[in-house]
């Protein structure tokens, strides 16, 4: 059925006539009726302009990033997408031609084609399928790691400050065990003084960082720490046909540790931020980064990781990546963020509590005046069908458009296990990346040292009259001390790590550490 350009559907319908290549979303929804010849579409150029893509469980958020992901990929961008249920891997096999798919299709204008696109599969620290992912704990960065570790503000500091001295000490922290060594050295009586000059490291502190790192080594995290370390520049391959490789991270092995991968994913999109030069804006996105299960990384955030957060969203457009964030309610992501994200895809709510319902007024709010009643069309979509809008190829929203989706032309559920095995180890990487290397680093450093001292310590035994100058100290420790008190770093890191402290150790908005290539 054709919608007239007089009507409010033939209104809805001219925003979406864009000149320029875009990517095919679906069809206009008006009045109960689908209207295949008003295809509701986003430009390709806007995609690095980030979006959210919300809804409630089942309604086909997965599906919604599948379908995106393809057509990003057709378009020759590199995509990167989390598998948190373990069945995405299915976009890399083609679509099963079904009476349902057909349906789709034609109620939305689809020339469906069954259609498997080129996948890359990853996994964090070797568990499960994947090739390995790994970060050093140097590269992680304190404010990541206390986001992990869930420390308070007290301790985050502390943390960064122990980052600091193994930075200024060329002692790599590059697996737990590194830390570990460090933080334990700074308590010991050999240790105490390298840091007494700003106020060094409470014993209470220490203890509680220690404890939640044999706490989070026990949940099996210390296998996503060490080296190699993965390059994130990887995500941003494109297959020797031209279209853009999907990189898919494979979860399920981790999804019981929500906080751990949610703050890894931040990890790359700030490693990402670090290597990527400018660019402004392009003809179309370096990469379109897909931030699964987002409510995790915001929740029990403070409020200097939720300003780096921020930071990193605005500025990364510059860099030509675009970032969807993927959650069940807008309210998931804090308003300075959100108003960052110019495309919008919400699935159905939900009504059934006055906290549902409190969410759907709060979601409402949240777009543009509409010829809609959003609220009777948010509760009444079915699966596969949403509200959108998007920037135009001028940057101004789009008229909001309830949508039925096209199907996506690939395999809409994971492949076999022997099939992802098999692309993990067919995969150049592979052999990059998957052997775990233990070099020499600061356990091993600290460890020969002490070895050193204890000899000595035992000599020294029962001398009452050690003099004070050869007991303090090297010169180049007591300048250390000195260049940070004097430059002001203590003063800010007791206001926030994610100020002054945080850029003297790092390259990025998190504290990232630069990488050692």
């Amino acid at each position: 059925m054709s919608v007239s350009e007089q009507s409010p559907a033939g209104g809805i319908a001219a925003g979406y006539a864009f000149s320029g290549p875009a990517l095919e979303l679906g069809a206009l929804l008006w009045d109960g009726e689908c209207h295949p010849d008003a295809g509701i579409r986003v430009p390709l150029p806007m995609l690095n302009r980030h979006g959210l893509v919300a809804g409630a469980t089942g309604t086909g958020k997965t599906k919604t990033l599948q379908l995106i992901a393809e057509q990003l990929s057709a378009n020759g961008v590199p995509v990167f997408l989390a598998d948190i249920k373990g069945d995405v891997s299915g976009i890399s096999a083609p679509g099963v031609d079904s009476g349902r798919t057909r349906e789709r299709a034609g109620q939305v204008g689809q020339d469906w084609k069954a259609t498997g696109f080129p996948c890359a599969f990853y996994g964090l620290g070797g568990i499960g399928a994947g090739i390995p992912v790994r970060a050093t704990v140097t590269s992680f960065g304190p404010v990541l790691l206390s986001k992990v570790l869930q420390l308070n503000q007290t301790q985050e500091q502390s943390l960064g400050l122990i980052f600091h001295y193994a930075d200024q000490k060329g002692l790599e922290l590059v697996d737990l065990k590194d830390l570990r060594a460090v933080v334990a050295f700074l308590v010991s009586d050999v240790g105490k003084p390298e840091l007494k000059g700003i106020g060094g490291l409470s014993t209470a502190t220490a203890g509680v960082i220690l404890r939640s790192l044999t706490a989070f080594e026990q949940q099996g995290a210390a296998g996503f720490f060490g080296e190699p370390e993965f390059d994130t520049g990887e995500f941003l391959r494109t297959a020797a046909d031209g279209r853009g490789t999907v990189s898919v991270l494979e979860l399920p092995a981790v999804q019981d540790k929500p906080q751990l991968f949610s703050t890894f994913l931040m990890w790359m999109l700030a490693d990402l931020y670090g290597d990527l030069p400018e660019v402004g804006d392009l003809e179309k996105p370096k990469l379109v980064f897909f931030f699964d299960e987002a409510h995790l990384l915001f929740k029990g955030a403070s409020k200097a990781f939720l300003e780096s957060i921020t930071q990193t969203v605005r500025l990364i457009r510059s860099k030509g990546v675009g970032v969807f964030f993927v959650t069940q309610t807008p309210k998931d992501v804090p308003g300075d963020v959100l108003a960052q994200l110019g495309n919008r895809v919400q699935h159905a709510l939900r009504a059934f509590t006055p906290d549902d319902a409190k969410a759907l007024k709060a979601t409402v709010r949240t777009f543009p005046n509409s010829a809609y009643d959003l609220e009777e069309v948010l509760t009444g979509l079915g699966t596969g069908e949403a509200v959108i809008t998007v920037l135009s190829e001028t940057g101004a929203p789009t008229p909001v458009a309830a949508t039925r989706l096209r199907a996506p032309e690939s395999l809409m559920g994971p492949i076999t296990a022997d099939a992802l095995e098999a692309a993990v180890k067919g995969s150049p990487l592979w052999g990059r990346y998957a052997e775990a290397v233990d070099r020499e680093s600061a356990y091993e450093r600290l460890s020969a040292q002490q070895e050193q001292q204890e000899p000595r310590a035992k000599t020294a035994e029962g001398d009452a009259a050690r003099p004070k100058p050869e007991a303090r100290a090297p010169k180049e420790d007591e300048s250390l001390v000195q260049q940070v008190v004097d430059s002001g770093m203590f003063t800010s890191l007791a206001r926030s790590i994610g100020t002054q402290l945080g850029r003297e150790i790092s390259r990025s908005l998190f504290g990232t550490a630069r990488r050692r290539r």
